[in-house]
C-alpha cells in the first residue's frame, strides 16, 4: 500500500485541494511551531536573568497569540479533513456505483456482492482516519521536518547534526513494522470479506435451511467465522500497539541525545541558555510528524485497503470506457429516445464469447416498430444474453443498431424499458416500485401500466416489505413488467424488452398481460419478449428462435 496513491487525486478531485489546503496549514502550523520555541525560550530567558514583567509582557503577549493560533490551525486542518474525507468518500462511491451500472449483472456476477458492498460501505468509512489523522501528518513531515531541522542547523550545529542521524532511524523502523502489518492487515481485511459473505449467504438462504431443519448449524458456522475475524483484529491491534512503542522510544533516545549535548554544552559555557532552549524545544517537534505517521499508518490501513480495491473496479472500467469513448458519443447523439412507427431494431452478426467458447454465434435479427416479436430457444442458450449485449452490459462482436445509429457498450439506454427474471423489487409502496422513485408520478399511467400488466386488482399504496416481500411470485413478476410499461409511456421509449414475464403467472393473468404487450407495441414501439410460453409464442407477430452458438 502506497502512502499516497495517486489514483485518489485522479478518481477524487476533492483530494486535491485537500492536499493543497493541508499544505498551507502544515506551512503556517511550522512556523508557527518556531515562534513558540523561540518565544517561550526569550521568555525563560528574560525571567532567569530578572528582567523586569513590563519587559517580559510583549513577548507572554505574542506567546499567547501563537498558543491561539496553533489551536486554530488544528481546528482548520481536522475541519479540512472531516469534509475532504466526506466528499472523497461520495466521490468514490458515485463513481463505483456507475461503474457497476455500466458492466451491468454479467460483471458483478463474476464477483461476491457482499464484497462490492463492504469496499463501499465501511470499506470507504475507514479512509476518514486516512484523512483526519495519517494524511496530515504525512504532509507535516514532508513540510515541517526540514524547516525544523534546518533552524536547529542554524542555532546549533551540533544539535542539527544529530537529529540528522538519528531522524531516519523512524522510517527504518517504519518500514519494517509495515511489512510486518502488510500482513495481518491483509488477512484482517479477507476475514471482514469472508464474514460479511457468510452472513449474506446465511440471510439469503435462512428460508430454505428453516424448510430442511438446518438453521441451527449454520451457528457454529458463523461463530466460527466471527471469531476467525476477531482474532485477525487483535492480531493487528498488538502489532498497532507495539509499533507504536518502539517508535516513541526511537524517538524519545533521539530527543534525549539531543539533551544530553545540549545539557554539556550549557554546563561548560559553550552554548547560550537562550538557544540551548531553542533547540531542546524544536527537536520533539522534529520528531513529532515522523513519529505520528508511523502510529496512524495502522489507523488508515483499513481505508488505503478498501481504496485499493475501488481503484482497481475504477481501473478496470476506466479502460474499457477510454476504449469506446469517442464511438460511444458520437453514437449518443444520433439515437432515436423516443418511439417512432417505422423504427428497426437490428442484430447483425452479433457474437458474444465466454471465455474461448461462443454463446452467441453470428445472431442476425430485426425487429420492427409495431410489432410484438418472440425469441424463443431451449433453456440456456443465451437468449438473456442477447438482451444483456442490448442493454450494453458485455462486449460483443458484430453491430446492434436502433434506426442505423450504432449503439454500444456501455452507453445510455434511455431509449429502452426493461423487465427481468428478477423482479428486483425494494422495500416501499407498490407505487414506488414501479415508478422507480420519480419525483413527479402519473397516477393515471401508473394504474395503465399495472392494469397491463395483468395486476389491475393490486393498490398502488400497498407496502412491501425488503425484496418486495409481501407479494406472491406472480404479483412480484407483474409488477415488474408495470415498471417496464410505466417507463415506456412516461419516459416514450422506442424498445421495450421483457424477460420471461409469464413464467410465474396462470393462464388467466397471461392473457391479460399478452394484452397490454399487445397494446404497447400498438403504439409504434418495438416490444421484444423473451418467452417459452405457448401462448405468448402464439400470440407474437414476429417469433426468433435461438439456438446453441447459432440462430435459425
Amino acid at each position: 500500500m502506497r502512502p499516497l496513491d495517486p489514483r485518489l487525486l485522479r478518481y477524487a478531485t476533492a483530494a486535491r485541494w485537500f492536499l493543497a489546503g493541508t499544505a498551507v496549514v502544515s506551512l503556517v502550523q511550522t512556523f508557527a511551531v518556531i515562534a513558540f520555541a523561540w518565544l517561550l525560550s526569550q521568555a525563560i530567558t528574560g525571567a532567569v536573568e530578572g528582567r523586569p514583567l513590563s519587559e517580559l509582557a510583549g513577548g507572554i503577549g505574542a506567546l499567547a497569540a501563537v498558543v491561539v493560533l496553533r489551536a486554530v490551525l488544528i481546528w482548520l486542518q481536522e475541519l479540512l479533513a472531516q469534509r475532504a474525507s466526506a466528499v472523497v468518500k461520495t466521490q468514490l462511491r458515485s463513481q463505483v456505483l456507475d461503474a457497476v451500472a455500466r458492466r451491468g449483472p454479467d460483471w458483478l456476477a463474476g464477483r461476491q456482492s457482499a464484497q462490492v458492498s463492504t469496499v463501499v460501505t465501511t470499506g470507504l468509512d475507514a479512509l476518514d482516519n486516512y484523512f483526519s489523522r495519517y494524511l496530515p501528518q504525512l504532509l507535516l513531515t514532508a513540510i515541517a521536518t526540514p524547516i525544523l531541522v534546518l533552524v536547529m542547523l542554524t542555532q546549533d550545529v551540533p544539535s542539527g547534526i544529530t537529529v540528522i542521524i538519528a531522524l531516519p532511524l523512524i522510517p527504518i523502523f517504519m518500514i519494517l513494522i509495515g511489512l510486518a502489518t502488510r500482513g495481518v492487515q491483509k488477512s484482517q481485511w479477507e476475514s471482514l470479506q469472508h464474514l460479511s459473505n457468510g452472513f449474506l449467504d446465511l440471510v439469503g438462504g435462512l428460508g430454505t435451511l428453516k424448510i430442511f431443519g438446518r438453521e441451527n448449524r449454520q451457528t457454529t458456522r458463523l461463530r466460527a467465522i466471527t471469531e476467525d475475524y476477531r482474532q485477525r483484529t487483535m492480531a493487528v491491534l498488538k502489532v498497532s500497539f507495539l509499533s507504536g512503542f518502539v517508535l516513541e522510544l526511537a524517538a524519545s533516545l533521539s530527543v534525549a541525545l539531543v539533551a544530553v549535548g545540549v545539557g554539556l554544552r550549557l554546563v561548560d559555557g559553550s552554548l547560550l541558555l537562550g538557544v540551548g532552549l531553542f533547540v531542546l524545544l524544536l527537536a520533539p517537534e522534529a520528531f513529532l510528524p515522523v513519529r505520528q505517521v508511523g502510529a496512524q499508518f495502522h489507523a488508515a490501513a483499513d481505508g488505503l485497503a478498501a481504496a485499493e480495491e475501488v481503484f482497481a473496479i475504477l481501473d478496470e472500467d476506466e479502460g474499457r470506457g477510454v476504449e469506446r469513448a469517442a464511438r460511444t458519443d458520437a453514437a449518443l447523439a444520433a439515437l432515436p429516445f423516443g418511439r417512432s412507427t417505422d423504427a428497426t431494431l437490428c442484430f447483425d452478426d452479433v457474437t458474444i464469447m465466454r471465455g474461448d467458447s461462443p454463446v452467441i454465434d453470428r445472431f442476425t435479427a430485426e425487429f420492427r416498430a409495431g410489432e410484438f416479436s418472440v425469441i424463443t430457444g431451449p433453456s440456456g442458450v443465451g437468449k438473456s444474453t442477447l438482451v444483456a449485449a442490448l442493454q450494453g452490459f458485455i462486449d460483443y462482436d458484430g453491430m446492434i443498431t436502433l434506426d442505423d445509429a450504432l449503439l454500444q457498450p456501455g452507453s445510455s439506454r434511455g431509449w429502452l424499458a426493461w423487465s427481468g427474471q428478477r423482479p428486483g423489487l425494494f422495500a416501499g409502496t407498490i407505487a414506488e416500485n414501479v415508478t422507480l422513485g420519480e419525483a413527479s408520478v402519473d397516477v393515471g399511467l401508473l394504474r395503465r401500466a399495472l392494469a397491463d400488466a395483468g395486476a389491475a386488482e393490486l393498490d398502488p399504496e400497498t407496502m412491501l416489505a425488503v425484496a418486495g416481500d409481501g407479494l406472491s411470485g406472480g404479483q412480484a413478476q407483474r409488477v415488474s413488467v408495470a415498471r417496464a410499461f410505466y417507463r415506456a409511456r412516461a419516459e416514450d421509449c422506442a424498445v421495450v424488452v421483457l424477460d420471461e414475464p409469464s413464467s410465474a403467472l396462470d393462464a388467466a393473468a397471461e392473457a391479460a398481460l399478452i394484452h397490454g404487450v399487445k397494446a404497447l407495441a400498438a403504439e409504434g414501439r418495438i416490444v421484444i419478449v423473451i418467452s417459452h410460453r405457448p401462448a405468448v409464442c402464439a400470440a407474437a407477430d414476429a417469433i426468433v428462435r435461438v439456438q446453441e452458438s447459432a440462430h435459425v
